[in-house]
């Protein structure tokens, strides 16, 4: 007992010094306007110690998109997956209530289940063959009689708080301080008229990068600021001088509208580069609307008519993330066409492949002794500081 309380002591004194270490060298101040706010300073986007706490304090406390309903079809069915370092497991118990538990063994911490998905009528521990029901309570312990002061009720599977908005489930780690659908709001309430149950879920592509996710993350929230120079074929689309940003309490909004198809054809061919096949954009980006909405911490859902993907960002180091998008496409129409949905993913990924690339020279960059903050465009990145922002209270403890 003495141990384990020193040891407390020790961590609470280490993530103390944390604190201290970015408070005393950041600077970083959440609290100006826009107008003379900076940037968080560029070792938060290398620094270990920091990429430690993040995961305490920003991916363990916030809700996290975590799978599609459907992906757990019945009974038994399962996923495995990671969140802040942690592993987690969803299933479906014997009323296909979804459930999720940390992957974790109570008798010596190996993992319940190995395989990302399959289908399972128990949760059998294959290190000392531990059982546990659908519902996470402890059912078989393999030679334990004689042990004391053991209660079998209370060593089942630590469970994780699970919620859904649509097909989505979700789950927090932490001390949730908004239910799932006030910290989404108002997207809920936006998405509605636009129909997103009438869409189908059709394929899944990640890319590794070799940048910290927050480094996607603001590339994502600039407000369009790159869109003219790094995707040309998409700034043939949108309609850049009508290009909005609205901020919420964990959410924004960045819209624009689309050019007409006469625009597009006899406008701006400044914006037309040779590595973009131009007419997919213009055939797949369609409607009157193109909007891009941000979750905090890193979860991104891009929206136009008939077709929506979302973009998971995972870390997975200090200068490394994975960033997972799935595209949904409308069941009937133009859409729902196979030459349609390929066409569109191949816009997505050119776009992705130009993000990638500045994202990566940004990443080398940051470790410049001759870059330590940068400034926002009050016209623009209004959505980049929301984040920095949010970042930044969540670390200094000024939630």
């Amino acid at each position: 007992m003495t141990t384990g309380s020193s040891d407390t002591k020790n961590g609470g004194k280490q993530e103390g010094r944390f604190q201290e270490l970015l408070i005393r060298q950041s600077g970083f101040n959440p609290d100006l306007p826009l107008a003379r706010a900076k940037t968080i300073p560029n070792h938060w986007y290398w620094d270990e110690e920091i990429y430690e706490l993040e995961k305490a304090k920003i991916f363990a406390n916030s809700w996290q998109w975590i799978a599609r309903e459907e992906e757990l079809p019945k009974p038994g069915s399962f996923l495995t997956t990671e969140r802040a370092g942690e592993p987690i497991l969803l299933i479906a118990d014997e009323n296909r209530m979804l459930r999720a538990f940390y992957n974790i063994c109570r008798h010596r911490a190996a993992p319940l289940l190995s395989s990302a998905c399959g289908e399972v009528n128990k949760l059998r521990c294959r290190y000392h063959g531990w059982t546990y029901d659908l519902r996470g309570a402890l059912r078989g312990v393999p030679e334990f009689d004689g042990v004391e002061d053991f209660c079998r009720e209370s060593s089942g599977l630590v469970e994780i708080p699970l919620d859904r908005w649509g097909n989505w489930c979700w789950i927090h780690q932490g001390q949730a301080t908004s239910t799932l659908k006030d910290y989404l709001s108002p997207l809920p309430e936006w998405s509605l008229p636009r129909n997103w149950d009438n869409l189908r879920f059709c394929k899944r592509v990640a890319y590794d990068l070799n940048c910290n996710w927050k480094v996607y993350v603001d590339n994502y929230l600039d407000g369009g600021y790159h869109v003219n120079t790094v995707h040309p074929g998409l700034a043939g689309v949108i309609n850049y001088s009508e290009y909005n940003t609205t901020i919420y309490s964990h959410t924004s909004l960045q819209s624009s509208p689309l050019k007409s198809s006469t625009s597009q054809k006899d406008g701006d061919r400044d914006n037309a580069g040779d590595d973009v096949d131009n007419k997919a954009v213009q055939q797949t980006r369609i409607g009157d609307l193109a909007a891009y909405w941000w979750i905090y911490p890193n979860f991104m859902i891009n929206w136009y008519q008939g077709v929506l993907d979302t973009n998971l960002v995972l870390p997975l180091g200090p200068e490394k993330c994975r960033v997972v998008f799935d595209f949904y496409f409308d069941r009937s129409g133009l859409a729902s066409t196979e030459d349609f949905q390929n066409q569109s993913i191949q816009v997505a990924e050119q776009i992705q492949d130009e993000d990638i690339q500045i994202c990566h020279e940004v990443q080398r960059n940051l470790h410049s002794r001759h870059y330590s903050t940068g400034r926002f465009s009050v016209r623009r990145e209004i959505a980049g500081y929301h984040f920095h922002q949010l970042l930044g209270r969540a670390l200094l403890n000024q939630e």
